[in-house]
């Protein structure tokens, strides 16, 4: 067994030969190129001058009055294309124009990944195809027309419950067909090694930024929570701090309608070791190893799986992982609106809402950082029609 492809149990490489070549080149790729001081170079100037790093850690003054605790926000939604998902985007992208790729794809379920992908092929001068589910199409409209207007092709997908399961279906299945010539930007830290790994590495920025930012405060944080779906900004903010056992950290996970009901996305609540996507991993399934339907408000969370690095850290208990609803993230993210003037994306909302559950469990003052993953411009058609016939805020 390759032990690089795993964390403890979780990873590897499950995939059709064909696809072996790609991720040999790929990891050569990343090792020879990503690594070097000059790739590094251009990518920090890029993330200075085009993305806006860094992004601002915000003390929410209003929020530490409201909980008793001092809450300090990452504030990834302040980033070009207003999500975290443009760290690692760009830097694949880059890579793949080093490799000498002409065409990149995507998978994406809230769309951020998506924008993020087709923002930076339009940079880069790469041609685009993102792949999304029908039904995050629908929900997701304004993302899919910023992509068409970035020059992407957008590439909706029909099967099963469109979201975002089937998207990263078809986008591997792109890949493999066409595996010469284009490079699979993946958005997440999921699939076959070694994306997990690069993709980590793309999003550590957010952790070595807030961590650097805390020192210059003189403040140590207690706590860091964020949002797990396939966790790319859970694990590039977790990253700088998983070494320190003074720093509690906290993935909350989709609870749809209810962690107990069938109605949700909460993978390591409730899941089983099975494999996805080109992973072993943590896998919401049927008594039949059949993948489950998921379920959540949030077009970016409602996947079956996870990173395999989450369900290493869930599996050695460095990392908490929990679940909250529909109601209960639309509950944050309606605070958060109303006493610090921010808006965030309904995935950022679930990190947000475990506040309700952690804050009042505490009997001292605490430093707590919540990683903001993304703005809520995408999400007002959701949260307008969230509760029908009142103006929901």
């Amino acid at each position: 067994m390759n032990t690089k492809a795993y964390f403890g149990k979780y990873g590897g490489q499950f995939v059709p030969e064909t696809a072996m070549n790609a991720l040999i080149e790929l990891e050569k790729a990343y090792e020879r190129i990503a690594t070097t001081a000059e790739f590094r170079a251009e990518l920090d100037d890029l993330l200075a001058h085009y993305v806006g790093r860094p992004s601002p850690l915000y003390y929410a003054s209003r929020l530490s009055e409201h909980y008793g605790h001092d809450i300090y926000l990452k504030r990834e939604d302040l980033n070009h294309t207003g999500a975290h998902k443009i760290n690692n985007a760009l830097a694949q992208a880059l890579l793949a124009k080093k490799m000498g790729k002409k065409k990149v794809l995507a998978e994406t379920g809230a769309g951020q990944h998506g924008v993020a992908t087709a923002t930076a092929a339009a940079l880069l001068g790469l041609e685009c195809d993102v792949y999304m589910g029908k039904c995050d199409v629908e929900r997701q409209a304004l993302n899919v027309y910023k992509m068409k207007l970035l020059g992407a092709n957008v590439v909706s997908i029909e099967d099963g419950l469109g979201t975002l399961k089937e998207a990263t279906t078809a986008a591997i299945q792109a890949w493999v067909n066409e595996i010469e010539t284009r490079f699979y930007v993946i958005g997440s830290a999921v699939g076959p090694h070694p994306y997990p790994k690069i993709v980590r590495d793309f999003q550590s920025v957010i952790g070595r930024e807030a961590k650097s930012q805390l020192k210059d405060r003189g403040v140590n944080p207690n706590y860091v929570i964020a949002c797990v779906g396939g966790g790319s900004n859970a694990i590039g903010i977790f990253s700088a701090f998983l070494d320190d056992e003074n720093v509690k950290l906290i993935g909350v996970e989709a609870g749809g309608l209810g962690a107990d009901t069938p109605y949700h996305a909460a993978t390591l609540t409730n899941g089983k070791d099975g494999v996805i996507h080109g992973m072993k991993t943590v896998v919401l399934q049927d008594e039949y190893g059949r993948i489950s339907p998921v379920h959540s408000i949030s077009a970016g969370l409602d996947y079956p799986g996870v990173g395999p690095e989450h369900a290493h850290l869930h599996d050695i208990r460095r990392v908490e992982y929990h679940a909250v609803t529909d109601d209960e993230c639309m509950e944050a993210l309606k605070l958060c609106t109303r006493l610090e003037g921010i808006i965030p994306a309904i995935e950022s909302s679930h990190a947000l809402a475990y506040l309700e559950k952690l804050c009042p469990s505490l009997k001292e003052r605490s430093n707590i950082v919540v990683n903001v993953s993304g703005r809520g411009d995408k999400d007002m058609h959701t949260i307008m029609n969230y509760k029908k016939g009142t103006i929901y805020g």
